[in-house]
Order: C-alpha cells, then structure tokens, then sequence
C-alpha cells in the first residue's frame, strides 16, 4: 500500500493521457483525378496548358504499355503542328555552369519575346537509379516566368541520357507553341551524338582553363560543336578565358568544313554578369539565316528525321528479339558458354538470330 502511494507522488508517476478529437473532416473525400482522353491532351497541349504537356511527356517517359501508347497517339496529332521552333543543344563539362547559362541565356531569348521550353536530362545514379532533378531550382528566373517550360527528365540507363524520348518531347513542346528548345546534355560524352541528332545549333560550354585542355575534349564534339562559349569570363578569370577563346578558334580552323558550310567560332561569355550573351544569340541567329538559305536547315532536319526511324527501328527488334520465348530459353545457358569461353560472342550472336529467325 505504501510502495503504490510513493509511486503516485513520484515524478516519474504517468498520467492517464486525454484523447483528442481528430480535426480531419470524417465526410471529406478526395476527389479522384478524371482521366484525360486523347482529345483533352491534344487540345490542352495546342492550348499552350503546361500542366496537360508535362502529363503527356511523363506518358511519353512511362514504361506501361498503355501509356506509351497513348503517347504515340498524342505525338501523331501534335505532329502537324511541330517543326516551326529553333532546336538549340547545349553541352560542356561538368561544372562549367550549364544551368546558370541557360538561366541568362533564357532572359535575352524572352526580351526577344520568344517562348522558352528547357529540356533538361539529369544524371541518374547507375547503383541506386535515383536522379537530383535539381536543373529547375538551379534556373530560379525562368522557372517562374509564364513563357517558359522547364522539363528536368532523369537519364536512367540511356545512352548519356538522351533517346528517342527527348526527340518526342520536342514535338509535344513545339505543338505548344514554344519556338524556342534548348536540350542540355548531361556533360562532354558520347550523348553528344544523340543531341547532335535532334537540334539544329549546337553550343559546347568550356571553362576558361579549357585551352590547355583542348586535347582531353573529344575530336567529334568539337567537330560537332557550331559555337564554342567560353563561359565564366569575368574577374581574373577575364585573361585566361581570351587565351581559351584564341586557342579554340585556331583549333577549329583544323577541322575539315562542314557540311552547313557554317565556320564555327568561339566568344567569351559570362552568364553570373550576363555578359556576352547577346553575342551568342546573334551566332544562332546567323547560323539559322544562313542554312535556311543554302537549304541545310530543312535538309539536317530531314536527315535526322530518317537518323530516327533507324533508330527506332533497331530499338523495337531488339525488344523483339530479347522478348521472344526461345530466346529467352537458350540466352542465359548461350551467354555462360561466352562468358567460360567456350563460345566467341560473334558465333554465339549468329546461333541466337538463326534461332530467332526461325521462330518467326
């Protein structure tokens, strides 16, 4: 009797605690999201709605069958409404302030009264899959203004994060009115090729250290590229981005003409000081005047459009290929004996399509 009264006085006794009503409305229900048919997507989208765009482009990134193709019944009408944008691809090493330019970059294209879509591809994390998508906060003035549309997209296991997904993008973009589309990469690599393939300009980035570093850069990119930027030029960094502009411009004078007959050149930029900026956008400018008079323009897009039905192509017979019952029987037991060494993979690659073929 007395232990249990110590324990009543104790400051360590508990009280009994107080139920407290929940302040959750008990009759709410939360309204389920009506399901767009094709006709809602496709008028939303000419509409300029970003809301209806950025839900058909996250169908066009879905894995799900239905949704892919709803998709490809989005782009099919959106089609003959695309094609009347100018397609910048902007690329550069790691840290060279990608996002920052575009962010300055972005307020000349708006002064211009031009409407701004950012195609931005995010690296993804080959162990865990995650991705940052952190291009859009990076991008604090245009990511508020009513002309332009952000789309950060995750690069997953692509080649450099960009396939045929980004090229689908455009088109829903372009249907929306956006004359303007800028497709960063993820850095100096082999996406370059895919980016190559689906822009008409196409801008390399470099730091104003890069002169030295010229041969580290790939030949094809700087082959590839119709404007070298050096960006960062400002405060110290003013002498060694001239030194970098220099070297570049003698460098390209080595590459072999191209195709465009455009003679690419490099200028120095700073987009923290938005210096130089204007300069960059009268390149593109130029650029675009002087092939859409020789007839380059409409021809590279024509060509990248046939680049794309190729590639599509391909993509849909390996998924073919690797879904079809006897090829999933015999892949593993084929692969082991390649990977023992008992079997070239040239062989075994022959002995799979005959298996295949067969199945047909």
């Amino acid at each position: 009797m007395e232990d249990k009264e110590q324990k009543k006085d104790s400051a360590l006794h508990i009280s009994k605690g107080k139920s407290m009503d929940s302040n959750i409305n008990k009759n709410f229900k939360r309204k389920k999201r009506k399901k767009r048919s094709l006709q809602d997507f496709v008028e939303g989208i000419q509409a300029g709605n970003l809301v209806v765009l950025s839900q058909a482009i996250t169908l066009i990134e879905s894995k799900q069958a239905k949704h892919q193709e709803l998709a490809q019944q989005i782009i099919e009408k959106c089609l003959p409404e695309s094609g009347r944008s100018l397609r910048i691809g902007l690329t550069g090493t790691p840290g060279v302030g990608k996002s920052t330019f575009i962010d300055s970059f972005g307020q000349v294209l708006l002064k211009e009264d031009r409407r701004l879509a950012v195609l931005a591809i995010d690296p993804s994390s080959q162990v865990t899959k995650g991705s940052i998508l952190g291009d859009k906060t990076r991008m604090e003035t245009l990511s508020v203004h009513p002309n332009v549309f952000i789309r950060p997209s995750a690069a997953g296991e692509s080649l450099g994060g960009v396939a045929r997904k980004t090229r689908e993008s455009i088109i829903l973009c372009e249907a929306a009115g956006f004359d303007t589309i800028i497709v960063e990469t993820v850095g100096v690599g082999q996406s370059e090729v895919a980016v190559h393939s689906m822009v008409d300009f196409f801008l390399l980035l470099l730091l104003p250290n890069s002169g030295d570093e010229l041969q580290g850069i790939k030949r094809g990119v700087m082959e590839m590229a119709d404007l070298i930027a050096i960006n960062k030029a400002d405060g110290e960094n003013i002498p060694a981005a001239k030194l970098a502009k220099k070297q570049c411009r003698n460098g390209l004078h080595l590459f072999p003409p191209k195709p465009s007959n455009w003679i690419a050149t490099a200028e120095i930029c700073s987009a923290l000081e938005q210096q130089g900026l204007t300069k960059v956008w009268q390149h593109i400018l130029s650029y675009q005047n002087q092939t859409s008079i020789n007839g380059y323009f409409q021809q590279h897009r024509q060509e990248q459009a046939q680049y794309w039905l190729e590639e599509s192509i391909g993509e849909q017979l390996k998924n073919l290929f690797f879904k079809h019952p006897k090829i999933k029987d015999k892949f593993d037991e084929t692969k082991d004996r390649v990977v023992a060494g008992t079997l070239s993979p040239f062989k075994a690659g022959e002995l799979l399509m005959q298996l295949f073929l067969n199945g047909l």
